[in-house]
């Protein structure tokens, strides 16, 4: 008789085999109706997703949304139709890495590719002498700044911004507390691969429960859709490599911060406090301190990482508040 783990190693293999390929999962109604109002453009032979409203009569106004690891545009569906109703036009987009859009392998992702993305979709939607309003939220912040930086030095190809609206990212790598999950993949080497082909759902919606507040926490189907969006074209075996963009804030700190201090255009924050990633009142009092000319919203005491998603009357509030208010 054949030792029992031989026995076992026969059966589980296989098992593990097909668990390793398993294809993402059905989008569900509300996902698909998403990317269905949808389409793309080509950059770099890249598919980047992306979403364009027309909302308020009478409005030239322009928002560009910009949304955060490791989610995707449809992080902003709570807020959409509201923004629809003070601007004339709402885009949003997939990153390269997320959502729909294309996710390659052995890629080398980063912010100033993601920076130059937001620029071309720009340009191919006819908008270069547009001025537009920034939105963004996490990772999006990073992108916004290289943006901003891009803009305040009249870089070729640079976006004309009118405003810029920040939302609970880590612009200062000194008060960015990564999840631990995040920094075994973007430094575990030969391991992140393993570890990236290993994620489930299960983890996945523990991790991002954890980033949310304990009376704001998704529903099943909303932890589904982003687990959904982030398995599309196999978007979990390139967490290992977007990640990198935590390295990426520490070496362009300068930069980065640098263009919110030396800003020439309207700033505001919205922060939800509960966050344990930027926590409170850490972030914040680094952010009024470096950023004095900006203005900022606190929302309640128990909004956490997503607050756009979290309370999104009182997201929405604010941003239009600010927007308002120039």
């Amino acid at each position: 008789m054949k030792e029992w783990w031989i026995q076992v190693g026969l059966i589980t293999v296989p098992l593990l085999a097909v668990y390793l390929h398993i294809p993402p999962p059905n989008l569900s109604p509300a996902l698909f109706t998403w990317r269905s109002s949808g389409t793309f453009f080509t950059f770099q032979e890249q598919q980047i997703f992306y979403r364009e409203s027309w909302g308020a009569v009478g409005s030239s106004d322009v928002v560009i949304i910009l949304h955060g690891f490791p989610t995707s545009s449809y992080d902003w569906y709570k807020i959409w139709e509201g923004l629809t109703q003070r601007f004339q036009r709402v885009i949003a987009l997939d990153f390269i890495g997320f959502g729909f859009s294309d996710k390659p392998r052995f890629h080398r992702y980063s912010i100033f590719e993601q920076a130059s993305i937001v620029e071309a979709l720009i340009s191919h939607l006819g908008l270069t002498d547009q001025k537009v309003n920034l939105l963004s939220h996490d990772y999006g912040d990073t992108v916004a700044q290289e943006l901003l930086y891009r803009y305040e030095h009249q870089r070729q190809g640079h976006i004309n911004i009118s405003s810029l609206c920040l939302s609970n990212g880590g612009i200062f790598p000194e008060t960015h507390h990564p999840r631990l999950i995040q920094k075994l993949l973007k430094d575990g080497g030969i391991f992140s691969p393993i570890l990236t082909r290993l994620m489930n759902f299960y983890f996945f919606s523990k991790g991002i429960g954890e980033v949310f507040g304990p009376y704001t926490q998704p529903s099943d189907t909303e932890y589904w859709d982003m687990w959904t969006a982030l398995r599309i074209n196999d978007g979990n075996l390139v967490v290992d490599s977007i990640l990198q963009y935590i390295n990426q804030r520490r070496k362009y700190r300068e930069r980065w911060v640098g263009a919110l201090t030396n800003s020439s255009v309207p700033l505001h924050l919205i922060y939800g406090p509960l966050d344990p990633v930027n926590p409170h009142p850490e972030f914040l009092d680094q952010y009024k301190k470096l950023i004095p000319k900006s203005t900022f919203t606190v929302l309640d005491d128990h909004i956490s990482h997503y607050p756009q998603l979290e309370d999104p009357t009182g997201f929405l509030n604010a941003y239009l508040n600010f927007i308002n208010s120039f």
